[in-house]
């Protein structure tokens, strides 16, 4: 593998990053990769973060579930048995890469995909270990080992990250050597099918799996990238730096790749990732004679940022279908062959109607009032709240639920229990008949809806 750094040795005046996403009037958050968060401690003056619900087709997240019909086949549990390992970084003795391991049941051999995660504003060593449940699920039903391996410099991996100045070309190439070193070390692996292999990323981990692909393993057989590219506002002319390194990766290509754009992306415009993909497309044909297809799919709007689509459970129906065609073209399997278990909303109670907002128990103003503001969220959403007066709700991500309860928690003495999922009422004056209410297993999970939250950018507000 030749994943090096191309340029070293200087750096531009500024930091130069990924763009955050403003989902709250309050609190800056990451791009798709993240979770936008504003938390306070419990106090009259707490005030909590204002949405807008804008957005295309997905506006309203009234979209129909996929049709599993799997009650037949057998069960991995909703864990889908994770396993964080630390990978070896082979060139830097003593450096290892964090990395999330979920598995079907049994001993395999099994085709693998590697999902390479995005970096949030900041340092990315605060960054959560990537924990990309919904995309997980998808492959493990149909029966993939999935990898997440945290790059270098990245949660709790070792080594540092190399901004590489202005240069997005060897920025991504460098990131690529990590995908490279999970890649070969996950291969020869037992349970895996080194002959059937996905690699995947989201934002500036579509830009490393591209960069990857120039110099693929033998078994890669496909590429997804998910509103790849790395944005460097400090850097002038950044778009065409990001433009010019997409032509320099398919100059090289040889893996099929599938790109995923949607129109109201609040990173990239349709222009640009119109400019990317034809720089690519351009190269492959003039230098490799178009030896590996590519194809761009725009999905339009969804929700309120196009960018978050790949963290959020309700955007699989939007992906899978592209997804699905196009593996199926690359020769890796897509039927499902495994049932995950998953958590399921609790039934309305007839407590009250959803929107009654005096009706919600405990609550001081402040409360009523991120009550309102969770009324304005997309229908995947949690409201939750303790006898104590604490409360807390969660939109999007994979399990909102749980987060809505954990957030809670983290503000409460007393055990916090869901009032509202979806569009429902689940909260019961009985609370023996309510204590199931709290999403199953919240404290299981609490540790999880953290770790999630660099993949899942769910919103959030509490107190």
């Amino acid at each position: 593998m030749a994943f090096r750094k191309l340029l070293t040795g200087w750096a531009v005046t500024g930091t130069a990053c990924v763009l955050s996403v403003a989902l709250s009037n309050a609190h800056a958050a990451s791009l798709a990769d993240a979770t936008s968060a504003l938390s306070a401690t419990p106090s009259p003056s707490s005030t909590t973060a204002q949405h807008a619900n804008t957005g295309g087709p997905l506006g309203n997240a009234k979209v129909a579930r996929l049709a599993l019909d799997d009650a037949y086949l057998p069960v991995v549990h909703a864990d889908m048995n994770a396993q964080i390992i630390q990978i070896p970084v082979v060139d830097e003795p003593g450096v290892t890469l964090e990395t999330t391991v979920y598995r079907p049941e049994g001993p395999g051999p099994f085709p693998m995909v590697v999902f390479n995660h995005g970096k949030i504003q900041g340092d990315p060593r605060l960054q959560a270990r990537s924990d990309p449940m919904s995309f997980a699920r998808e492959f493990v039903r149909r029966g993939y080992v999935v990898v997440a391996p945290n790059r270098r410099g990245f949660a709790g991996s070792g080594g540092t990250y190399e901004q590489d100045g202005c240069d997005v070309a060897s920025n991504g190439m460098g990131q690529a050597s990590d995908v490279a070193t999970a890649v070969d070390y996950m291969s020869k692996q037992p349970f895996v099918d080194a002959n059937h292999i996905v690699v995947a990323g989201t934002s500036h981990g579509g830009l490393a799996t591209m960069a990857y692909g120039t110099e693929a393993a033998k078994g890669v057989r496909a590429l997804i990238n998910f509103s790849g590219g790395l944005r460097q506002d400090a850097c002038t002319g950044w778009q065409g730096n990001l433009t010019q390194a997409f032509g320099d990766y398919g100059g090289k290509a040889r893996v099929a790749s599938l790109w995923l754009y949607g129109d109201n992306d609040s990173v990239w415009s349709p222009d640009l990732v119109t400019k990317m993909f034809a720089a690519f497309r351009t190269a492959q044909a003039s230098e490799n004679g178009s030896v590996a297809s590519a194809k761009l799919i725009d999905f339009g709007a969804y929700k309120n940022d196009a960018h978050r689509l790949v963290g959020d459970r309700d955007g699989v129906q939007v992906w899978w279908p592209k997804v699905e065609s196009f593996l199926a073209e690359q020769g890796m399997p897509t039927s499902v062959q495994y049932r995950v278990a998953t958590a399921a909303a609790p039934q309305a109670s007839g407590y009250a109607s959803i929107d009654a907002v005096g009706a919600v128990p405990f609550l001081d103003q402040a409360g009523r009032d991120g009550y309102r503001n969770f009324l304005k969220q997309y229908p995947s959403r949690a409201f939750a709240v303790s006898d104590s007066g604490a409360w807390s709700w969660a939109e999007g991500g994979d399990n909102p639920m749980a987060v809505a309860v954990a957030n809670c928690q983290q503000h409460s003495s007393d055990p916090c229990r869901l009032y509202a999922v979806n569009g429902n009422v689940v909260w019961a004056n009985d609370t023996a008949a309510t204590a199931q209410n709290d999403s199953g297993d919240a404290h299981a999970v609490a540790a999880n809806a953290t770790d999630n939250a660099a993949e899942s950018s769910h919103s959030l507000a509490s107190r």
